[in-house]
This record gives C-alpha cells, sequence and structure tokens, in this order.
C-alpha cells in the first residue's frame, strides 16, 4: 500500500525557517518521484518543488526559488523541503505526491499525503 506522511510543519514569523517532511512507503523513490504541493485559503493547489532521484532532476517555482531546497534521503525513504526566509504568502498546507518530475515541472500521479500546516505570520 502506498503510503505518504508529512510532518514538520508549524507557525513561523516572516523570514524564519521550516523543515517539512514526506515520509514514503509502500514504493521506492526509484518508482516515482516526489512533489511538494500547497494549498493556501481560497486557491488552488500549486507545484512547488519536486525531486526525482532517479535522475536528480530538482524543480522549483518561482515563487520559492533561492529560498527552499528539496532533498531526498534515499536510505530512509524521506524527502525534505527546506523553507527559508519564509514569508506570509508562503501559508498553506503543504501536501507530497508521489509524481513526475523534471527541470521544467512537475505532476502528481495520484498518491497524496494528509498535507500539514504552515503559518507564517507578518
Amino acid at each position: 500500500e502506498v503510503q505518504l506522511v508529512e510532518s514538520g510543519g508549524g507557525l513561523v514569523q516572516a523570514g524564519g525557517s521550516l523543515r517539512v517532511s514526506c515520509a514514503a512507503s509502500g514504493f521506492t523513490f526509484d518508482d516515482y518521484a516526489i512533489g511538494w504541493f500547497r494549498q493556501a485559503p481560497g486557491k488552488e493547489r500549486e507545484g512547488v518543488s519536486c525531486i526525482s532521484s532517479s535522475d536528480g532532476s530538482t524543480y522549483y517555482a518561482d515563487s520559492v526559488k533561492g529560498r527552499f531546497t528539496v532533498s531526498s534521503d534515499n536510505a530512509k525513504n524521506t524527502v525534505y523541503l527546506q523553507m527559508n526566509s519564509l514569508k506570509p504568502e508562503d501559508t498553506g498546507v503543504y501536501y507530497c505526491a508521489a509524481a513526475w518530475c523534471n527541470e521544467y515541472g512537475l505532476g502528481y500521479y495520484g498518491y497524496w499525503g494528509q498535507g500539514t500546516q504552515v503559518t507564517v505570520s507578518s
């Protein structure tokens, strides 16, 4: 059974940092890349970043480029999203998903975690 579990969200002041994690089970990173998506209240879910362990590809949306870093620990089947210089507009529920990923973008395959809330106060 494919399962994705996010953790590490929380409340932080603008300019601060958080690291969210995505622990995967039921598949390996050779099968799927991992994508990070977020959804703010009243807005559509948007792709933020992704990593493909099979070829090393990563992608960042323009809104987070230079502030967020995605990484993976294949031994732990866990992907991390380090978020620095956070802004109030980064607030939302962050989801990880089994995905396709290249340097130009990402898409999802339908396996999602439950999400973790990130709130950035001004």
